[in-house]
């Protein structure tokens, strides 16, 4: 592979070893590392791996997908010849061959803009969250609606749809793909190996955090692609407002009734109640993995709507006041 055709824009934060272990899977190749303000060290230690280095200006919010758009731009520079753009996050370890392999497919397969891999959680037996983690990464390959952050891009594309909406602190990838499949572009998934994640999530707070961020995506992407095929996350939003708001507030308002005495309230109260073990049994028995494991994600699913809804209230919120969105970490 020529280094000019195929260039990697590595973004991060304060990732310390993980943005190391980040670089080094990249060597060999056009090499753009975009900063956001991190204290760590992070800026001298990539320059030390040979990367060009970005840092963003902090007097405009920092975000993933402005991260990302820079880097291009560097890169673009750097390699004029560019045709393909690997994405990596700097808490994710790229897979031996991964490049490669993308590369040789896109190259096959020419209505394909962006195709992704399997990405694993590098710690998923050290907490329940990490393991969280890995099993949401476990996705079906073949054409998929997004992809996450680390992907390689037809960079023509990228560029052409005008790249990523800069102003998103979450959900950027899905409101992407959405416009390039509105373009007539596809999206796709491989079986290979493409990256190791480090979530470092080890306490209840980041998972209830990131899954608040989570909500705000999906109630922001909801709304930004509200008119294009498919609505992306519009089912992911209207779910959250249901399992996370209405059915509770139903719930109470029959038990409050049930108590001044209207027939019937009590039992619908009981059934509106009951929905919820029912459909954490039916997520886990729907389950491909093992039992444990079927039911450790099906409890997340069904308790994560709770800050999913609060994301999606915390976005309108912001949007009725025309406040700016502010970044969302959990680490």
């Amino acid at each position: 592979m020529p280094e000019s055709r195929i260039g990697v824009v590595a973004i991060g934060r304060n990732e310390g070893e993980r943005l190391a272990r980040c670089l080094a899977s990249a060597r060999g190749l056009p090499l753009v590392y975009v900063d956001s303000g991190s204290r760590d060290g992070s800026v001298a230690l990539a320059r030390r791996a040979g990367a060009a280095v970005v840092e963003l200006d902090p007097r405009r919010p920092f975000t993933a997908a402005r991260a990302r758009n820079e880097g291009l731009a560097r890169l673009r520079a750097l390699a004029p010849r560019l045709e393909y753009v690997q994405f990596v996050d700097g808490d994710c370890e790229l897979a031996p061959g991964w490049v490669a392999a993308a590369a040789a497919f896109l190259d096959a397969r020419p209505e394909v803009a962006v195709v992704c891999g399997r990405r694993r959680e590098r710690f998923p037996e050290r907490s329940l969250y990490n393991l969280l983690c890995d099993m949401e990464w476990d996705t079906p390959p073949g054409e998929a609606a997004a992809t996450g952050g680390d992907a390689l891009a037809r960079a023509a594309a990228f560029e052409r749809c005008g790249g990523y909406r800069a102003g998103l602190i979450a959900g950027e990838e899905p409101e992407l793909c959405a416009r390039l499949r509105a373009a007539g572009w596809k999206i796709w998934r491989l079986e290979a190996e493409m990256s190791v994640h480090d979530a470092a999530m080890t306490r209840f707070a980041q998972w209830w955090w990131r899954t608040l961020r989570a909500g705000h995506a999906f109630a922001e992407v909801a709304s930004l692609c509200r008119a294009l095929p498919g609505r992306p996350w519009r089912r992911e939003a209207a779910s959250a407002w249901f399992w996370g708001l209405a059915l509770p507030l139903g719930g109470l308002a029959l038990l409050l009734a049930a108590c001044a005495g209207v027939p019937l309230a009590g039992p619908a109260a009981g059934l509106a109640l009951l929905a919820y073990p029912l459909q954490l049994a039916r997520i886990a028995l729907r389950g491909r993995r093992s039992p444990r494991e079927n039911w450790l994600r099906a409890a997340a699913i069904v308790l994560g709507k709770f800050p999913e809804m609060l994301g999606e209230a915390r976005f309108l919120l912001g949007r009725l006041y025309r406040a700016p969105a502010a970044l969302m970490e959990y680490k």
